[in-house]
């Protein structure tokens, strides 16, 4: 048994990369470990207070593991549907991928919380089954059945997924977060959010919510190499998600693996726990260029030398001319 195993009932992980207001060294906090991907300490020779952590929002300073001075408030799950606000605006825009996916009507619901009760974060409007269209994956939310997809169970469906390119297939998630960036900051942080492989795939091979789950424990033993194969597409996928939700300005992401606990803990070992892994150490691993790219170029030229350069777009959460390939280009451009 795995240290993993203690979470055959996880619904969701929590954790920290790097922030646009600082880009200080975060480190990765949840229940089963904590581990910082940056050096321990960098603090460059030019750095000023605009780049101190201690202007962070408290949220981001309590995911940090940092003291603070109170326990950080925020709702977990996006817009309230007790809000007179939100309903009228369902009224205007009846389908859930309206709502999520115009950048202008997400930002709306995500600040109606935020707005109506002064919470320490704000959470993007969206949901964990919002990448995959960009993996050439159909889905639709019901108002009241939910979730509805074509089912995935074959080797020649999973072969024909595609790796996701978030500024292609969902520029709406980045102009979201980029607006509500600017809308909240300084007070309060701004988080985003992925699913897990696992909870992704029995949405795909159940064809939408189940209460038993039996079509993907069935392929668990029946062709378990089918859904090894799935969920490692899923995960390349959703690392690259997470890493453009940060780029474009989340300061905290919500991990979720909500059916990952009706696994038991031998099967979680095997089919959620290291797909999830792949997920954090990809972005830890992907990350951690640019910031040594911005360290680096701090050190040789200072902060302003970015300005309109690639890098600008690695270490600025919402620049304007925001690059999504700045993260794997930035850590050679200053290697002159």
């Amino acid at each position: 048994m795995t240290a993993f195993s203690h979470l055959s009932r996880l619904s969701l992980v929590l954790f920290l990369l790097p922030l646009a207001s600082s880009f200080a060294p975060p480190s990765f906090t949840s229940s089963f470990t904590s581990s910082s991907f940056t050096p321990a300490s960098f603090t460059p020779a030019s750095s000023t207070s605009a780049l101190s952590a201690a202007s962070d929002p408290l949220l981001v300073r309590a995911a940090r593991g940092e003291s603070v001075e109170r326990p950080p408030v925020w709702m977990m799950r996006q817009a309230g549907r007790h809000i007179k606000e939100y309903r009228d605006l369902v009224a205007k825009y009846p389908t859930f991928r309206e709502r999520s996916e115009i950048p202008e009507v997400a930002v709306e619901v995500s600040l109606q919380p935020h707005r109506n009760y002064n919470t320490d974060g704000c959470i993007l409007f969206s949901d964990i089954l919002t990448p995959l269209p960009g993996m050439g994956l159909t889905f639709d939310i019901e108002e009241k059945k939910g979730p509805v997809l074509r089912k995935v169970d074959s080797w020649e469906q999973v072969r024909a997924m595609r790796k996701m390119e978030p500024d292609k297939t969902a520029p709406f998630t980045g102009e979201a977060l980029r607006t509500l960036r600017k809308e909240v900051a300084p007070g309060a942080a701004v988080l985003g959010f992925v699913g897990c492989p696992y909870t992704l795939a029995t949405y795909l091979v159940e064809g939408g919510s189940s209460a038993a789950y039996l079509e993907i424990k069935k392929m668990m033993n029946a062709d378990p190499a089918l859904l090894h194969a799935m969920l490692k597409n899923l995960a390349d996928s959703i690392a690259e998600y997470a890493c453009y939700q940060i780029e474009s300005g989340a300061q905290v992401i919500q991990v979720f693996d909500s059916w990952a606990g009706y696994l038991a803990p031998k099967d979680y070992d095997v089919f959620a726990a290291p797909y999830q892994k792949m997920i954090i150490d990809e972005d830890k691993k992907a990350l951690s260029k640019a910031y040594d790219a911005y360290t680096k170029a701090f050190a040789i030229d200072g902060l302003p030398s970015l300005k309109g350069t690639k890098a600008e777009g690695a270490t600025q959460g919402y620049s304007s001319d925001y690059d999504f390939k700045a993260r794997t280009k930035a850590a050679s451009i200053y290697q002159r």
